[in-house]
């Protein structure tokens, strides 16, 4: 598939251009048109992934003391928005990276935070 227009349709008598794929289904049955795949994958275990949110929330509180005031602000304001709903994660994607960021640039005492927001990452399928 391309993005440049094609005018050819095998069922088209017209001069028509098509920027998206075509699909044309005569008869048949159990038709789908076009499967693309299922986006992120499975949907995350409800239960692990509220376990993983609340880990990643403790952690970062006691993280606190050993950011630096700016760190503490992004932390500050990243708490609210983390949720146990996977669409809500999948959209905050950079506010875990930047928590990820946050535990990493503390060294040791931060890999605890920053391996539970990749284990978050994993169960999004991000």
């Amino acid at each position: 598939m391309s993005d440049t227009p094609s005018n050819s349709n095998s069922n088209s008598t017209s001069n028509a251009n098509y920027y998206a794929p075509v699909v044309n289904m005569n008869d048949g049955q159990g038709n789908v048109g076009i499967n693309y795949g299922t986006i992120g994958g499975a949907a995350p275990d409800a239960d692990q992934l509220r376990a993983t949110v609340e880990e990643l929330i403790r952690l970062l509180g006691e993280l606190r003391p050993h950011l630096t005031p700016d760190q503490d602000r992004a932390v500050e304001r990243a708490l609210p928005v983390l949720t146990p709903d996977p669409g809500a994660l999948r959209e905050r994607g950079l506010v875990l990276g930047r928590l990820a960021q946050i535990a990493a640039a503390v060294g040791a005492v931060g890999q605890p935070a920053a391996e539970a927001v990749n284990r978050l990452f994993a169960l999004l399928g991000s």
